[in-house]
């Protein structure tokens, strides 16, 4: 398939020759043949045995990392079965601990290289680091948090928001973040749920050359949240104030010894069904997790600058917090990358000396449609958030490094972390996922829940992984978490993506299965939207959609409105509902486009069809598109198929 003038498939890198002496999945593979007498010929072998023997796998990488652990396990695992599998039963551990072990590192070294648009850079060395979460949890001990407590963030990716959630780990509390775009309202959404005790949050932020305050909504969440008693302030935008530094307290740097699956940090979904889902991760897995694919994957280690451009908000900034773990220095950014020019990020390569550049296939595809050549050397570049396109993969070997190793990602926030990606060991194709990754058993079903191959499935993963959800929250029964990821193939969790999964364990994902938008990468809740929408008076009812558009990973957002009686969608309600998006949710709801109908499909139950409405805009016949018999007003869709008609025809004219 050629895309952009570009030939998915096309050879961009091969591993050198002694790669097995140069990578740390080479040294891995060194000690399971010393210390378990196995050997493996090549990484197919090696995958194969990570998802079969999952027992002998991860036990492997608890001991190849060395993790500090308190009371042993019983087990690895006490059965395969999902959900409700349980990993490590007996054991307890810290995960705080282990990240603050930081291996390699000096008391001298920084740990943390700090860049922003709403302050000048800071370094933050092994030795001020575990000052500064001991300081923090003194705090937070002192306003009474313990273990099970809950502590929200409501700040941006800067040294203070990973030492709270080091801080609050280290207590045996729980963390959750949201990032300061994020509106009062999608806050109030998240963290009403889990009721935390202690808020801290930014006075506001810069980004780019505008100044945004946030005063007010922290004073809207303390109001909406009853649980929290205690709100600490961090002076970003006025250096001068907060009362940040006075979270201290002289107690000494101690880590609760904990479960296995005991929670870290709490997750959310993009709300598409409701509240957005608060997922659970465990101390555990997260651990294991991140250390086996950021050093075994990404090839992350003593010496490397770890950089992914992320915000709070997403699950790669959890990521990127378990660098030091494996020894490799984070480097935050905090700001519109974007400005004052695409070059941003690609500056701060040299800056900070960054050797691992992490950031999304959107801005890769932006900086080659703005025909930068930013020429960097780098050990590698990471894609994640949405597929990249074969030209966006030529474009990094043609103007950023000719011989980095490029890994696109994928996997999402119900794992935190990547479940197919790369690996030093095998070549790199353009538009082509090089493999799955180690202990993930990614597979593509067909409609029956037969394994395919060559062929386009579903994404399952049919053995479980430790950083699967401990839970949802609040979910004393399980049946949200089954409902929401083994309800199709029982027993068999089914992701929401579209793959093909060749004979060499390469791969290609073409999209999501189901009727979440993916906005830039970017996973946006349609119940969030609506909320926000249908809260303004003139509008009675609403359905929003996204399309995916050749060649722009962003894809098109389209939203449909259904008005009280007397009213038009005209210029000025179009500027209200975009400002209301964007001041409630993120600048990523606004809609490419807006359109009136007199109604929107829904169910015999009442509930809106947003996949059959995407399959009319594609092309799709109505009749084949949703089952009309089973609609409440059938009638509806054939204003989509009028739209769809309307779209194509200057196209074919």
């Amino acid at each position: 398939m050629t895309t952009g003038g570009v030939t998915a498939g096309t050879l961009l890198w091969e591993p050198p020759v002694n790669i097995r002496d140069t990578s740390r999945i080479g040294r891995y593979l060194t000690w399971l043949e010393s210390e378990h007498g196995l050997a493996f010929a090549d990484y197919a072998a090696l995958w194969e045995w990570s998802v079969t023997d999952l027992s002998a796998f991860w036990q492997s990488i608890w001991d190849f990392f060395q993790v500090v652990g308190h009371e042993p396990a019983t087990a690895v695992l006490d059965s395969a079965a999902m959900p409700g599998t349980r990993w490590f039963p007996g054991a307890t551990l810290n995960y705080a601990e282990n990240v603050l072990r930081l291996p390699g590192f000096e008391d001298d070294d920084a740990v943390i290289l700090a860049y922003s648009q709403s302050r000048e850079a800071r370094t933050v060395t092994a030795r001020q680091l575990r000052e500064d979460v001991r300081r923090a949890r003194a705090g937070l001990k002192a306003r009474g948090v313990g273990r099970g407590d809950r502590v929200a963030a409501y700040a941006p990716n800067i040294p203070e928001t990973y030492v709270l959630m080091l801080a609050t780990a280290s207590l045996g509390a729980v963390f959750s973040s949201c990032a300061p775009e994020f509106g009062a309202r999608s806050v109030i959404d998240r963290w009403s749920q889990i009721e935390p005790k202690v808020l801290v949050a930014v006075d506001g932020y810069r980004y780019g050359a505008k100044d945004v305050d946030r005063r007010s909504e922290i004073t809207a969440i303390r109001d909406a949240i009853g649980s929290i008693e205690h709100v600490v302030t961090i002076g970003y935008l006025d250096p001068d104030g907060g009362d940040w530094d006075d979270l201290t307290g002289d107690d000494p740097l101690e880590f609760t010894a904990v479960p296995f699956d005991h929670p870290l940090y709490v997750l959310y979904s993009s709300g598409t069904t409701g509240l957005p889902k608060p997922i659970v991760h465990g101390h555990g897995g997260i651990l294991l997790e991140h250390l086996k694919i950021l050093a075994l994957h990404h090839d992350l280690g003593p010496g490397d600058r770890f950089l992914w451009f992320t915000t709070t908000g997403w699950m790669m900034w959890n990521y990127l917090a378990s660098g030091p773990a494996v020894g490799a220095t984070i480097v935050l950014f905090d700001g519109d990358p974007g400005w004052p020019t695409l070059n941003t990020l690609w500056d701060l390569a040299d800056t900070a000396g960054i050797t691992y550049f992490g950031t999304s296939a959107p801005f890769l595809m932006a900086c080659r449609k703005a025909g930068l050549t930013p020429g960097k050397r780098l050990r590698g570049i990471g894609s994640t958030g949405a597929p990249l396109p074969a030209e966006g993969w030529t474009w990094v070997y043609e103007a950023v490094d000719p011989d980095v190793r490029l890994m696109s990602l994928s996997g999402g926030t119900d794992v935190c972390t990547g479940f197919v990606g790369g690996v030093p060991l095998l070549p790199i194709r353009a538009g082509v996922i090089t493999s799955r990754i180690l202990g993930a058993k990614v597979e593509a079903y067909d409609g029956s829940g037969t394994p395919v191959v060559g062929r386009l499935g579903e994404l399952v993963i049919s053995a479980p992984m430790p950083s699967m959800p401990v839970g949802f929250w609040n979910d004393t029964d399980g049946s949200r978490l089954r409902e929401a990821y083994f309800d199709v193939f029982p027993g068999v969790w089914r992701h929401g993506d579209w793959i093909t999964v060749e004979a060499d364990g390469s791969c290609v994902i073409t999209g999501r299965s189901d009727a979440t938008l993916n906005r830039g990468g970017v996973r946006l809740g349609t119940a969030e939207f609506y909320a926000v929408v249908e809260s303004l008076p003139e509008i009675t009812d609403s359905l929003v959609v996204h399309l995916d558009t050749p060649g722009d990973p962003n894809g098109e957002l389209l939203l449909f409105v259904v008005l009280a009686d007397g009213h038009e969608l005209d210029g000025e309600l179009r500027t209200r509902i975009a400002r209301e998006l964007r001041a409630a949710l993120s600048p990523r709801h606004v809609p490419d486009a807006a359109h009136q109908v007199r109604a929107v499909p829904r169910t015999l139950s009442g509930k809106k069809l947003e996949v059959p409405v995407k399959r009319i805009l594609t092309g799709t016949p109505v009749d084949t598109a949703a089952a009309t018999g089973a609609l409440a007003n059938p009638e509806s869709l054939t204003a989509f198929a009028d739209l769809y008609a309307e779209r194509v025809t200057p196209a074919s004219a």
